[in-house]
C-alpha cells in the first residue's frame, strides 16, 4: 500500500492567496533522484507568483501543485545512479524549476539539484540560503559575466538577497554598493559592502557616479534611474521586471515564446539600447554543482541568512504566504516540519 504525505497544494492559478493541505502519496524516486525527507522549507514571493500563476508563461504547472521552491532535509532514499549522496546526508537545494514541490513532508530531487547542508547552517537556516544563493551567483557569473575590480551597485539590496549577494561577489573580487534602510546599514558593511547608500537620507541616482552593473530587486518603476547610473557597455540585471527576448533565447524556449517575451521586454530593451547598455532578467534555475561553490563561500564567511521568528508548520501553510505577500518579515519565512 501506498504511504501518505502531507502537502500543501493549489488546484488552479488564482488571485486568492491560498493554498490546501492534503494527503497525497510519498514520491516514488528515479535512478538519477533522492528521496528527501524535508525539514524546513523557505516560503519566497515566487511562491506568489507560482500560486498567481505570474510565471506560468515561463512555467506552466500541472495541477494539483504543491508549492515550495527551497529546501533542507535529510536523503531517505537514493536511486542507482546516485554516488554522491548517501542515506541520512542533511542536503539543501533550490527545486528544479520544472519539479517544485518543497511544501511537502517528501521531496523526490534529481540529485543534480541538491549539495551537502553548509556546516554553519542548521535546517532553518540553511532552507533560507538556496534560491538566493544562486540568484546571486547565476547572477553575477552568468548574466553579468562580472569581473574582478569591476562595480556592482544593488538598489534595495540590503534584505536576504543581498545577504547572499555581497560576500559572493565580494569573493569575485568586486566592488560592491547597496541601499537600503537605515537598520540593516551595520549588517550590510559587515558583509562586506564597500559603501552603503540609506535612502532615507540620500538617492543613490544623485550620488553615485557610474557602475558597471546593477542587480535590480525594486522592479520596472526604478528603471530608468537604475539606468542613468551604469556606464555605456555595461549591464542591467533584474530579478523583478520581467523576462525579454535575451532571456527566452538564453533559456531555449522555444519560437513563439522568443517572439512573446521579445514584445514584453520591448520597452525595456529599447531603453537600456539608448544608453548603451543590455538588459537581462534572471529567474534562477537548479545547479548542484554551484551549490557546493555557494556552501563555500558560506562556511567561509560565516553567512547566516536572517529568519523571521514567527513559527511556522505545514498547517499555517497560509498564514506564512499572507506574511510574506502582504506582512514585513523580519528575515526569510520558515515552514518547519
Amino acid at each position: 500500500m501506498k504511504t501518505l504525505m502531507k502537502a500543501a497544494q493549489i488546484t488552479k492559478y488564482s488571485k486568492n492567496i491560498h493554498a490546501q493541505v492534503n494527503d497525497i502519496p510519498t514520491p516514488e524516486i528515479d535512478d538519477n533522484e533522492v528521496l528527501v525527507k524535508v525539514k524546513a522549507a523557505a516560503v519566497n514571493p515566487l511562491e506568489i507568483l507560482n500560486i498567481t500563476g505570474s510565471v506560468k508563461l515561463i512555467q506552466d504547472y500541472e495541477m494539483p501543485l504543491t508549492l515550495g521552491n527551497e529546501l533542507t532535509g535529510i536523503v531517505e532514499k537514493v536511486g542507482e545512479n546516485v554516488h554522491e549522496f548517501k542515506v541520512g546526508d542533511s542536503i539543501y537545494t533550490r527545486l528544479p524549476i520544472e519539479k517544485i514541490g518543497a511544501f511537502a513532508e517528501y521531496v523526490a530531487v534529481d540529485a543534480a539539484a541538491i549539495w551537502h547542508l553548509p556546516k554553519n547552517l542548521d535546517y532553518v537556516t540553511g532552507a533560507a540560503a538556496p534560491l538566493t544563493g544562486l540568484t546571486a551567483f547565476q547572477g553575477l557569473t552568468e548574466e553579468l559575466e562580472a569581473k574582478k575590480e569591476q562595480t556592482v551597485f544593488i538598489p534595495g539590496g540590503s534584505g536576504s538577497f543581498g545577504q547572499m549577494a555581497v560576500p559572493i561577489a565580494k569573493e569575485m573580487g568586486l566592488k560592491v554598493i547597496v541601499s537600503g534602510g537605515p537598520s540593516a546599514k551595520e549588517r550590510t558593511l559587515n558583509a562586506g559592502a564597500d559603501q552603503y547608500i540609506d535612502y532615507t537620507k540620500e538617492n543613490y541616482w544623485e550620488i553615485l557616479d557610474k557602475v558597471d552593473f546593477v542587480i535590480d530587486t525594486l522592479g520596472a518603476d526604478e528603471f530608468d534611474r537604475e539606468l542613468s547610473i551604469i556606464k555605456s557597455g555595461g549591464r542591467l540585471l533584474s530579478l523583478r521586471t520581467g523576462p525579454n527576448k535575451q532571456f527566452a533565447i538564453d533559456g531555449g524556449f522555444p519560437k513563439w515564446k522568443q517572439i512573446l517575451f521579445g514584445l514584453v521586454g520591448a520597452k525595456f530593451d529599447r531603453k537600456a539600447k539608448k544608453q548603451a547598455v543590455q538588459y537581462r532578467f534572471l529567474f534562477v534555475r537548479a545547479d548542484g554543482k554551484q551549490l557546493e561553490k555557494i556552501t563555500n563561500i558560506i562556511e567561509e564567511n560565516n553567512i547566516v541568512p536572517a529568519i523571521d521568528p514567527t513559527n511556522f508548520t505545514i498547517y499555517n501553510i497560509n498564514e506564512a504566504l499572507n506574511l510574506v505577500a502582504n506582512g514585513h518579515p523580519k528575515g526569510k519565512v520558515v515552514i518547519k516540519f
